[in-house]
């Protein structure tokens, strides 16, 4: 299991990139833009469909999300 931190930065607030992903995530033609949005953080896309489809739990740490997925 990999631990995956999604950090803020000036211009992104991750928890807020992060859960308006999740919002919009029941559109399904919308799923390959909003997974390359979160994949930008370097994070493999099937961590990404695990954290957007909600398969995978996280935790918000400050202004980082953190989440764990299988490799």
């Amino acid at each position: 299991m990999k631990t995956y931190r999604l950090g803020s930065n000036e211009g992104v607030y991750a928890p807020g990139v992060v859960r308006w992903a999740k919002e919009c995530y029941w559109n399904e033609p919308d799923r390959p833009a909003l997974r390359n949005v979160v994949m930008g953080w370097n994070v493999p896309e099937a961590a990404v469909e695990a954290l957007l489809s909600g398969a995978a739990p996280y935790t918000i740490e400050g202004e980082t999300v953190v989440f764990s997925h299988e490799e």
